[in-house]
């Protein structure tokens, strides 16, 4: 899951790691009355498989992964490189050719198009009133590197997910995760646009720890499967200190997914579905309860705190208050300087004249390096795109 930055080299991308087939299966519940033959679904709760669990045809998330592939094929269309750059990487596809790979590496468009498709830039978000953006900038990608990463990842987890729980749990799970990476995103990295999915992502893996943590006494092996996606996380998380990698995205979108998979995720326990499948008169203990109490104390402190911190996140971007001004270490969250890689994430600024059918630009803090175009009637937006790939 991946951000890209309005500096051509502050292009990132994310790819989750691809979830295996290590199935987490529920407890035994011991051997029924003999004297009655069991149907399917006390069947699957007798032998330990999961039968009592309704198995969804996923249809969503294979919906969001076309979107996410037509929006990008539509990003491009509308960069039309051919018309805007100098030159272009595979010109033969015309105006879905690919940016200079100097401006962006993973084969995509400028930063520019980007920016006018929907892209995350929180001065438009706080002075433009387009607070959009925080939602469809996760529907972007920087190119087709970015979106077949982030594609693959989302299906190999989210399928796996509406299979399990279906499409209106993990629906609002992968949107809502979304939308609080983009809010934390935003109110700490404020000098570039960001687009990608990589908070949703994040959304999914955090969602599938809050539910094994949630309906922790219905599973077997579950120390194992705790301490794997565990470190699955960390490792993801770990990777976003790189440079140019929006790890506050991935944050976001990590908590607000735990957070949620406690209100989504929530299983009956199975000794309730046991008794619900029988007939009253074949019930020989107390009747059990549906779920236990520690699910219901996660569940109300889950969505206190979702909706506490998606108030307060709201309030703060559209007021333009900048995280870092609060908290003078937490840029290390997203990146770590080395004595390798510098993480400044300035943006690309130019001066430009016009001289008859002349265009001079001159780059901008700390570089002098200067061009001259034959550009009779540049619009602003050429000039953005000669000033990205001159200064980058």
């Amino acid at each position: 899951m991946g951000r890209k930055a309005s500096s051509a080299s502050d292009i990132e991308v994310r790819v989750q790691p691809r979830i295996g087939d290590n199935s987490i299966h529920p407890l035994e519940m011991g051997s029924g009355p003999p004297q009655r033959q069991p149907s399917d679904a006390e069947a699957g709760i007798l032998s330990g498989e999961v039968m009592p669990f309704r198995r969804w045809r996923p249809w969503l998330v294979p919906a969001f992964i076309v979107a996410n592939v037509l929006l990008f094929a539509i990003t491009m269309f509308v960069n039309n490189c051919p018309r805007n750059s100098i030159s272009c990487v595979a010109s033969f596809l015309g105006r879905f050719s690919f940016q200079p790979l100097k401006e962006n590496p993973l084969l995509g468009p400028s930063s520019n198009t980007l920016e006018k498709m929907g892209a995350l830039d929180v001065s438009k978000v706080v002075h433009g009133h387009q607070g959009w953006r925080l939602v469809t900038c996760a529907w972007l990608h920087a190119g087709v590197v970015h979106v077949l990463a982030n594609m693959l990842s989302l299906l190999f987890i989210g399928i796996r997910l509406e299979q399990e729980f279906g499409f209106v749990r993990i629906g609002p799970l992968y949107i809502i995760s979304g939308l609080g990476g983009s809010l934390l995103s935003a109110l700490f990295i404020q000098s570039s646009i960001s687009v990608g999915a990589s908070g949703a992502l994040f959304g999914l893996l955090g969602g599938m720890l809050s539910e094994l943590i949630t309906n922790w006494s219905i599973y077997a092996n579950k120390v194992a499967a705790l301490l794997t996606l565990v470190f699955i996380i960390v490792i993801n998380l770990a990777v976003g200190v790189l440079p140019h990698v929006d790890n506050f995205a991935h944050i976001g979108g990590f908590i607000s997914g735990f957070l949620l998979g406690f209100v989504l995720l929530i299983r009956p326990q199975f000794g309730w579905i046991s008794q619900q499948n029988h007939s009253p008169s074949y019930h020989t203990g107390p009747t059990k309860r549906k779920h236990r109490l520690y699910q219901y104390i996660l569940w109300i402190a889950a969505a206190i705190f979702l909706i506490v911190g998606f108030t307060v996140g709201m309030i703060m971007v559209f007021r333009g208050v900048n995280g870092n001004d609060h908290c003078s270490w937490c840029h290390y969250l997203s990146c770590v300087p080395t004595s390798r890689w510098s993480c400044n994430s300035s943006a690309t600024y130019c001066s430009a004249s016009q001289e008859g059918s002349q265009l001079n630009l001159t780059c901008e803090g700390g570089s002098d390096r200067s061009q001259s175009y034959a550009l009779p009637n540049a619009t602003s937006d050429r000039i953005k795109e000669l000033c990205s790939q001159l200064c980058s």
